[in-house]
């Protein structure tokens, strides 16, 4: 995978404070420190030929959801184009529940063009290929580790895969999405048969 942030001082910056902001916290799916999920996104994107502000905006993509980093922090660091992405990327804590509060983000960046589109494909496939090699190690009891139930997380990123896959020409990412999601949904399924 692509170094996210060589060559890129905008990048650097934005691995910089990524890194403060999610210092201390784990990632769910591996156990490992949080910041590996962002600058794997990143990586993704500098690996498809995305410039800074992208790869800046993937590097920062959970700090407005997860740490106590303010929009206005960004923007006053980073500009407009990547605080705007990042704002498109963020959950809107006042929708309740979970579910609308999923479907309402995924509606947002599907209307705010291919950047963010690109982001959002690239963090849920690093989310599903995280989740594949959590559940191969511990089957349903991966689900214990997050806040939504499993089947309505699957189920979510089922609605993700197949809206990103209707478009045309479909995001970057997308088709791998699918594919890692379809291998997933038949693991699951194989375990839940088998028990």
């Amino acid at each position: 995978m692509a170094e996210p942030v060589a060559g890129s001082s905008l990048a650097a910056a934005a691995e910089a404070l990524a890194a403060a902001g999610h210092a201390g916290q784990i990632r769910n799916y591996s156990g490992r420190p949080y910041i590996e999920h962002p600058r794997a996104v990143a990586g993704m994107l500098r690996e498809e030929g995305f410039g800074d502000e992208v790869v800046a905006a993937a590097l920062l993509h959970d700090l407005l959801e997860d740490t106590e980093v303010s929009a206005e922090e960004i923007r006053e660091r980073f500009g407009e184009r990547v605080a705007g992405l990042v704002d498109v990327l963020s959950d809107d804590p006042s929708i309740e529940p979970y579910e609308r509060r999923k479907d309402a983000l995924r509606e947002t960046v599907l209307a705010a063009g291919p950047e963010a589109l690109a982001v959002y494909a690239a963090d849920k496939l690093s989310n599903v290929s995280d989740l594949r090699s959590l559940y191969a190690k511990e089957g349903e009891e991966a689900g214990d580790r997050f806040k939504a139930p499993l089947g309505l997380r699957l189920e979510l990123w089922r609605r993700d895969a197949e809206a990103l896959g209707a478009l045309s020409p479909p995001p970057p990412f997308a088709a791998e999405l699918q594919r890692q999601l379809d291998a997933l949904l038949a693991a699951r399924q194989e375990a839940l048969h088998n028990t």
